[in-house]
């Protein structure tokens, strides 16, 4: 009852506000993330959520009750520990607790030991205990700096006098294609989840002006890559009289403010992460633009000089290959834009200046790592986009709605969508999206 009193009566702070007390007794409430040995002197290391701490305990300057609950603790045990504060630069954090008092939450019991231990796990294992896996310092570290771009994202449009609208989850008809469709049984009627909120949020954006949704999205596609989810969260800006040039210039000043705002805020993170700083410091807008035939051109010279296996046909659509190769070769995200209009959905409107390419970009992150960013101009013209509508063999019933947009009032207008957890990776430097959300669902992983 004295070491639980002793708990009690220190103020109770975080591990990563420690240095606010530097030379005060507080109490800190987390988890043993690891415990070092040394005589009669115990290390054990404590995580909370913001940080990790070593405590340092004396066995003659504690209760004995202190020493054997502390001595006999297993790895993830939680408990509430006291201690004073001191300062240390050769300790994680620069801080250092002398631990006097703790209490036991719940003990991991020893016939069934915390199943991840410091020895190296396969990524099957880690992913069927993604649960635990997330408390792992580097994962936790990935989560946060996940959570500083949500927060710049935000900040981003709603200090640029961009209003916030959530589109449907549950939608009539497809937005992007048919075939990477979940669908939904709704009551007598068949739904699907949505691939994305944009065709809603044109319409708040004839409201509202400038509008952003921000939400998850679904994608049915059969994908195994290391780039693809089939659950993953989209931030989607729309904005009316604006143009493929617009949202070019919003697309560029977007991600510098991400890039910013991360370093700014999560420089610790990513240095536990491993990442290499000093190429997202270079990271700023202008970014270097170009066409899809000029992209196309160094696809052409990388096979000639057999940097690449396979020679790209004109026409296509890029795949991960492709824009690995094109965005290797820039130190910043690149914009490649007017796609031929056959692989680009059926909203874009076509360059007046050649119609058969469409007003879009594609923002790839350097390093390898690919789209990003996906937007264009859309179809301002009534005729024109019910004749695409019908092209793609879609509902017109289901798009009727749609296609108001542009008989009552419609303008020129523009948007681009960016997947969180493709950014999440880039400026963490990971190698797999399924690292970049608290539970991944992936083509074949539905658990935990």
């Amino acid at each position: 009852m004295e070491a639980e009193a002793k708990v009690m009566a220190a103020p109770v702070t975080t591990i990563s506000d420690l240095s606010k007390h530097d030379g005060q007794a507080v109490t800190i409430r987390g988890w043993l993330y690891n415990m070092r040995e040394s005589g009669k002197l115990l290390f054990p290391i404590f995580r909370d959520g913001t940080g990790l701490v070593q405590g340092v305990v004396v066995k003659n300057k504690v209760a004995p009750e202190v020493w054997d609950a502390l001595k006999g603790l297993t790895q993830e045990s939680s408990v509430i520990a006291t201690g004073g504060v001191r300062a240390d630069q050769r300790a994680p954090g620069g801080f250092e607790m002398d631990i006097t008092a703790v209490e036991v939450i719940q003990r991991v019991p020893d016939d069934e030991p915390y199943p991840i231990s410091p020895k190296e796990h396969g990524v099957d294992f880690l992913m069927e205990h993604r649960h635990l896996w997330v408390r792992s310092q580097r994962q936790a570290a990935i989560l946060r700096v996940r959570a500083a771009i949500i927060k710049a994202a935000r900040d981003f449009y709603d200090n640029n006098g961009f209003t916030l609208t959530d589109p449907p989850i549950l939608t009539p008809a497809a937005c992007e294609g048919t075939s990477t469709l979940f669908p939904v049984n709704y009551f007598e009627d068949e739904a699907f989840l949505t691939q994305s909120g944009q065709l809603y949020i044109e319409a708040t954006a004839m409201a509202l002006g400038k509008v952003y949704s921000f939400g998850p999205t679904f994608r049915a596609e059969k994908s195994k890559t290391r780039r693809h989810l089939t659950e993953f969260w989209m931030v989607e800006p729309e904005v009316a009289y604006a143009e493929l040039d617009d949202i070019m210039k919003l697309a560029e000043d977007f991600i510098a403010y991400i890039v910013k705002y991360v370093l700014a805020n999560r420089r610790a993170d990513l240095v536990t992460i491993g990442r290499d700083i000093e190429k997202l410091e270079k990271i700023d807008a202008p970014f270097p633009r170009i066409s899809y035939d000029d992209a196309v051109k160094m696809l052409h010279e990388g096979f000639e000089k057999g940097e690449l296996e396979n020679k790209f046909e004109y026409g296509n659509d890029f795949g991960s290959p492709d824009e690995t190769y094109i965005s290797a070769k820039f130190d910043r995200p690149l914009m490649v834009h007017r796609y031929p209009a056959v692989v680009k959905a059926f909203y874009m409107e076509p360059d007046p200046k050649d119609p058969t390419k469409a007003l879009c970009v594609d923002v790839l992150a350097p390093e390898g790592y690919g789209e990003i960013i996906g937007g264009s101009q859309r179809v301002g013209s009534y005729d024109l986009l019910l004749k695409r509508v019908r092209e793609h063999n879609l509902p017109e019933e289901a798009f009727k709605w749609y296609l108001d947009l542009r008989k009552f009032g419609g303008v020129p207008h523009a948007g681009f969508g960016m997947g969180i957890e493709r950014a999440v990776a880039w400026i963490c430097g990971l190698e797999h999206v399924r690292e970049t959300i608290p539970f991944a669902r992936m083509l074949h992983r539905m658990y935990p």
